[in-house]
């Protein structure tokens, strides 16, 4: 790959994600406070990730890989992504803010595989090569939020509560537009063809369902839906949990998770290949509920450290559960149905079991709504950790050790 190419690439991924990362954590932060958002319509403005997310493939399966370019497709949504972005820092309440964040995500959630495609597209060896250039997305997605906290102070509690935060969706709007330009700049790639037999089970990977006659893969399936439950409450809720017990700086405390993340991820081939899968995945979800366990006992002060640890989890709860996840439904599927197994996860995952877990964590934190307007935060994360040690036994009595090999 010309050297020219990898830094396109790379660009192409720092702004993909710290566009995402640059919105989509305060604005857990940003509903509450500026828009008086309830929890029920935080949860309806986070799962529209979910709606995004079941509809991406549509897009992807019946228009980019049949007619269009990949990197104009993205190019076209990003444009359409920052007008969006614009509606949304400018709406005076949640009923004017929710539709233009659902349509942003349904533009947003597509642009995810397309920007997997055109660096795939440029690649010789993508085992190798993609690593690198998928690591300036989390690079991104940090200093998005370090900016907000540390260079722009946006998250401080004086600028929330002057409406500060709408200027991340003007930053993001930015960002947007410039990645909508420079898409149309990124090399070529062009549409596989009208391909015979395109169907929208195999869109949604619903011709892997076959794969759920296995007992092992059928536990593991369930398992992924029941455990993005919790998952939702970390996303949905983490950021405004650390601004209303008053940690400073939270966007930027939160990128804590991501930098742990890269961590875990060079120590999973490691711990995945001495310990096995089962071991591995069992770790995953014990991590979510002493993440819980420590945001529950820890505060702003002398407790803050333990609120620290619970953030630095992600990279565990993260790794070690969806990406060994990702090995296992690779090894369990033969080639005919390889890509149709991993998207059948992605849907049951990021779009059921996260629209059903975002739902439930707002109806959970405006069940413990206080009359000052905070909430009582230990009995809310009492019930995710629950949950996940719930799944955890599930897991732990119904799956039979099964010998999987790690591949990168």
């Amino acid at each position: 790959m010309k050297t020219t190419t990898r830094i396109q690439l790379s660009f192409m991924m720092f702004l993909e994600f710290f566009i995402w990362g640059g919105w989509f954590v305060t604005m857990g932060i940003f509903l509450p406070s500026t828009l008086n958002a309830s929890g029920a319509e935080s949860a309806l403005a986070y799962s529209t990730q979910s709606w995004g997310a079941i509809i991406a493939p549509f897009i992807i399966g019946l228009i980019a890989d049949r007619y269009f370019n990949a990197e104009r497709i993205l190019g076209v949504l990003h444009l359409l992504g920052a007008v969006l972005m614009y509606q949304m820092a400018t709406a005076e309440n949640f009923a004017v803010f929710y539709p233009y964040v659902l349509g942003y995500m349904i533009a947003y959630m597509p642009t995810l595989a397309l920007v997997n495609s055109v660096s795939f597209n440029q690649m010789t060896n993508p085992a190798t090569e993609f690593s690198p250039i998928r690591v300036f997305g989390t690079i991104g997605w940090i200093i998005a939020g370090l900016s907000i906290s540390y260079i722009f102070k946006w998250d401080a509690p004086d600028a929330v509560a002057n409406g500060a935060l709408r200027n991340t969706f003007l930053m993001t709007g930015v960002a947007s537009l410039i990645l909508g330009i420079f898409s149309f700049t990124l090399p070529k790639t062009p549409p596989k063809g009208k391909q015979e037999g395109v169907t929208v089970s195999g869109i949604l990977g619903l011709d892997a369902l076959k794969l759920l006659k296995d007992r092992n893969f059928l536990v593991f399936f369930v398992s992924s839906v029941l455990i993005c439950i919790p998952l939702a409450f970390y996303y949905q809720h983490a950021a405004q949990f650390l601004g209303e017990i008053s940690v400073e700086n939270p966007a930027g405390k939160m990128t804590i998770g991501q930098i742990s993340e890269v961590l875990f991820m060079l120590l999973l081939p490691v711990f995945f290949t001495r310990f096995g899968f089962k071991k591995t995945i069992l770790v995953g979800m014990l991590a979510w509920t002493i993440r819980y366990f420590l945001f529950s006992i820890g505060d702003a002060g002398s407790g803050v450290y333990l609120l620290l640890i619970g953030i630095a989890l992600h990279g565990i709860c993260y790794d070690f559960f969806f990406v060994s996840g990702q090995i296992y439904t690779d090894s369990k599927a033969g080639d005919s149905v390889k890509s149709a197994a991993q998207g059948l996860i992605t849907l049951a995952t990021y779009g059921v079991g996260m629209l059903i877990g975002f739902a439930i964590a707002g109806q959970i934190t405006d069940a413990y709504a206080l009359a000052d307007g905070g909430h009582d935060w230990k009995q809310i994360w009492t019930f995710p950790a629950l949950f996940a040690i719930g799944v955890f036994a599930l897991f732990a009595i119904f799956f039979k050790k099964e010998k999987v090999a790690y591949k990168s």
